[in-house]
C-alpha cells in the first residue's frame, strides 16, 4: 500500500499544464564557471571550510503525467584535500513501488591547465551505476574524474516522483548561493515556513494559472561539527514546505489541516499497521516454555522482548509499517522494523501486558515537529521512523524495541532519548497520546576505582576497576563484543606512549541486567622535571579533553541522560618520595545545581586517598545556557586535570 497521501492526492487532481521556471540573473547556466572560482583558494565567509558549494539550486514542481518532479543542480569548489570526498556522489531514492526514479543525470569536472584554461572532464554515463540499499530503497552513484584541490565539479538531475521535501540552505560545508522554487497549479495551496536565522530572498509569481514561489539566501557558513547534538537538521536553516488545502471540482476549498485523532484513526484502519495488531501471531512451545517458569509481568515482558531479539533478525529497513505482514516476517524470522516491533506488542498483547505502539523518530531522522494545538500538516506519521513497543507495567513504562540486540530491556532506547512518541491507542479509550521518551532514573554512570604503586623508576603501576552502569555499559558492550583491540583503542588511550596496558577483563558481558565491569592493570611513565613528578587520576573517564572550548555554539548540547561519575581510589609512594602540596579539597556547582563536582584528597604517610565525584542532574543546555555552560565546564575540566605533584625527598 502506498504510503504517500500527498503523492496520491497531487496524481488525482490531474492538471494540463506545464511548469514555468524563475528566471534569476544570478543563477548562472550549467557548464559555465568563472576563471575566478578557479582561482579560489578560500573560502571568504567561511575560511577554514575544506570545500563550499559555489551553487545549490532546486526547483520542484508538479508535471501533468509524471506528477512531482525535482530538478536539482550543485556546483562545489573543492579548497583542501579533506575536501575531495566530494567527489563521490550517493542520489537516494525510493525503488519500492517504482513510482520514482532519477534521470537526466549530468556531471563534469572543470580545473585550469598550465596556460589558464578552462578542462571539462565529463562523468561518463556508463560510470552512473545503479546500486540496491534494500529492496525498496536504492541509489544512483558515479564519481568525478579528474578532481585535485582547487576543482570544481557540477552535477544536476530530475528525480521524478519524490514528493515534497524540505530545503536545506545550509549545509556541513559553507553555501555561496542557495535557491529553492516550488511551481505549483493555483488550486493546490502551498504553506512554506523558514526556519532560518539569516536573511532571504522571497519572490512570487503567477503565471497562467501557476503559481511559482522561489527562495533565495547567500553566503551560509558551513554548520560545524559539534559534539553533542541531537540532529544537526534541526538546526540547519531550511524551509519546510506542505499542502495547506486545495481547491475541489465544485470551487469550494478544502483544508488540508488534520488534527491526530484523524492520524491515528487512519493507522488503526491501516492493513499494514493497525490491522496488523489483531495478527494471531503462533507462540512457539519454546517461548511457552520459557513463559511457563516466570509469574510476574516485569520478566514476562522480559522473556518475550529476549526472545524476539533473538529470534528475529532486521533486515536494515526502518519504517512503522508492516508492509509483507506480521505473519510472513515471523514465519522467515526476519523483517522491517515495523514488522519485528508490531511481532513484539501483538506477543506482549497476548501474555496479557498493557502493550501498545508507539510511533518514534530517532535522533538520525530528525525531531518530531509537534504543535500545542495537537495538530499536524497532513501527512504526519510520515514524521515516524519506527514504532517500538510501550508498556506499562505498575505504574512505570518500558519502550522496547525488538530489532536492536544491545539495548537492555529497563532502558529506553538510546536513538529516542528525549523524543516525543505517540501512542496509538482506540480513540474512544483516551489512552493514545503524546509520551516524552526520557526516564531521569535511567542513568550514564560510571565509577573508577584505582589503586596505584608509583615505583623509583618514575612509572606507575596501576590496578583500575571500572563499572559502567545504564547508558554507560550500553555505550561500551558493542567494542567489547567487537573485541579486545577496538575496546582498547577506543577507550583506552591506544594511542598514548605513555602508557601500557598489561591485562584486560571484562565482567557481565552477557548479561544486560548487570554493570560491564573492566578489570584493568597498566603502567604509566610520569612526566617529571628535575625532583618531581606529576599523576593525573583522570584515566580512562571519557572526560580527559574538553568538548566544548568554542566560545560560541549553534545548537542545544545533548546529553541524553542524566550522568554520574565517580573517582576514587589510592595511591602509594616508594621510600625517598613524598606528596607535594596537594590540590585544594572543594565542591563547585553550576548556578542552576545542574551539575556539581567534588574533590577531597588526604595524605596519610605514604599513601594519598583521594574521591571526585560528578553529578549531572539535567540531560540537555540550551544554546541560551550555553555561555555559563561553558565557562563552568572549563573549570571542570581543569580541576579534573589538575595534577598531584611528587617530590623526591632531600637526602639528610
Amino acid at each position: 500500500m502506498r504510503k504517500s497521501l500527498l503523492f496520491l492526492l497531487l496524481a488525482f487532481l490531474a492538471i494540463h499544464l506545464n511548469a514555468q521556471k524563475v528566471k534569476d540573473t544570478e543563477i548562472p547556466p550549467f557548464g559555465t564557471v568563472d576563471k575566478s572560482d578557479l582561482e579560489l583558494t578560500q573560502c571568504y565567509f567561511d575560511p577554514d571550510a575544506e570545500a563550499m558549494i559555489l551553487l545549490e539550486d532546486g526547483e520542484l514542481a508538479y508535471i501533468d503525467g509524471i506528477g512531482i518532479v525535482l530538478e536539482k543542480r550543485i556546483r562545489i569548489k573543492i579548497l583542501k584535500k579533506e575536501g575531495l570526498d566530494r567527489a563521490d556522489i550517493h542520489l537516494r531514492y525510493n525503488n519500492s513501488d517504482k513510482d520514482q526514479s532519477i534521470r537526466d543525470i549530468a556531471a563534469q569536472t572543470y580545473n585550469l591547465d598550465p596556460s589558464g584554461k578552462v578542462v571539462i572532464a565529463k562523468v561518463d554515463k556508463k560510470q552512473i551505476f545503479d546500486k540496491n540499499i534494500n529492496k525498496r530503497v536504492a541509489e544512483k552513484v558515479f564519481t568525478f574524474p579528474e578532481v585535485k584541490v582547487g576543482s570544481i565539479i557540477e552535477y544536476k538531475y530530475k528525480h521524478n516522483g519524490i514528493g515534497l521535501i524540505n530545503w536545506y540552505f545550509q549545509h556541513s560545508i559553507p553555501v555561496k548561493v542557495s535557491r529553492y522554487v516550488l511551481d505549483f497549479p493555483d488550486y493546490i495551496q502551498m504553506r512554506n515556513t523558514p526556519f532560518c536565522s539569516r536573511k532571504y530572498e522571497h519572490k512570487e509569481e503567477s503565471k497562467g494559472a501557476r503559481v511559482a514561489q522561489s527562495y533565495l539566501m547567500k553566503e551560509i557558513p558551513g554548520f560545524r561539527n559539534e559534539s553533542n547534538v541531537i540532529n544537526e537538521e534541526a538546526y540547519m536553516d531550511r524551509l519546510e514546505t506542505t499542502v495547506s488545502a486545495y481547491k475541489e471540482a465544485s470551487g469550494l476549498w478544502k483544508n488540508r489541516n488534520v488534527n491526530w485523532i484523524q492520524v491515528i484513526r487512519f493507522l488503526m484502519e491501516d492493513e499494514d499497521f493497525g490491522i496488523q495488531l489483531k495478527r494471531d501471531i503462533p507462540r512457539t512451545s519454546d517461548l511457552d516454555l520459557e513463559l511457563a517458569q516466570v509469574k510476574d509481568d516485569y520478566n514476562r515482558m522480559k522473556t518475550i522482548h529476549a526472545y524476539v531479539r533473538k529470534n528475529m533478525t532486521w533486515n536494515e529497513y526502518y519504517g512503522i509499517w508492516a508492509l509483507d505482514g506480521v505473519k510472513a516476517a515471523w514465519k522467515d524470522k526476519k523483517g522491517t522494523a515495523g514488522e519485528i516491533n508490531l511481532i513484539l506488542v501483538n506477543l506482549l498483547r497476548n501474555a496479557g501486558l498493557d502493550a501498545k505502539p508507539v510511533l518514534v523518530s530517532t535522533h538520525d531522522n530528525g525531531l518530531v515537529n509537534a504543535t500545542d494545538a495537537g495538530t499536524y500538516d497532513y501527512p504526519g506519521f510520515n514524521q515516524f521512523n519506527k514504532v517500538l513497543a510501550h508498556v506499562t507495567i505498575g505504574g512505570k513504562v518500558y519502550v522496547l524495541d525488538g530489532s536492536e540486540k544491545e539495548t537492555p530491556t529497563h532502558l529506553i532506547p538510546r536513538e529516542v532519548l528525549m523524543t516525543e512518541g505517540l501512542v496509538i491507542e482506540k480513540i474512544d479509550t483516551g489512552e493514545w497520546g503524546w509520551v516524552n521518551l526520557w526516564d531521569p532514573a535511567e542513568t550514564y554512570k560510571e565509577v573508577f576505582v584505582l589503586s596505584g604503586h608509583v615505583e623509583a623508576d618514575g612509572k606507575v603501576r596501576v590496578k583500575e576497576d571500572i563499572t559502567s552502569i545504564d547508558y554507560s555499559r550500553l555505550r561500551k558492550i558493542g567494542l567489547v563484543r567487537k573485541g579486545e583491540k577496538e575496546f582498547r583503542d577506543r577507550f583506552l588511550h591506544g594511542d598514548d606512549p605513555n602508557i601500557q596496558i598489561d591485562s584486560l577483563t571484562f565482567e557481565n558481558k552477557e548479561s544486560d541486567s548487570l554493570p560491564l565491569v573492566q578489570h584493568i592493570q597498566f603502567t604509566e611513565s610520569l612526566n617529571g622535571t628535575g625532583d618531581y613528578l606529576f599523576l593525573s587520576v583522570n584515566k580512562f573517564t571519557g572526560l580527559e579533553k574538553n568538548p566544548f572550548i568554542a566560545d560560541t555554539r549553534q545548537a542545544d548540547v545533548f546529553f541524553g541522560a542524566n550522568q554520574s561519575y565517580l573517582i576514587t581510589g589510592n595511591v602509594f609512594l616508594p621510600e625517598g618520595y613524598e606528596w607535594d602540596a596537594l590540590p585544594k579539597n572543594l565542591r563547585m556547582i553550576m548556578p542552576d545545581t545542574s551539575i556539581s563536582i567534588t574533590r577531597i584528597s588526604q595524605v596519610s604517610n605514604d599513601r594519598l586517598s583521594m574521591r571526585i565525584t560528578i553529578d549531572f542532574k539535567k540531560p540537555f543546555f540550551s544554546v541560551q545556557e550555553y555561555g555559563a555552560f561553558h565557562e563552568f565546564y572549563k573549570q571542570l575540566f581543569d580541576i579534573l586535570n589538575e595534577q598531584y605533584v611528587i617530590k623526591k625527598k632531600a637526602r639528610p
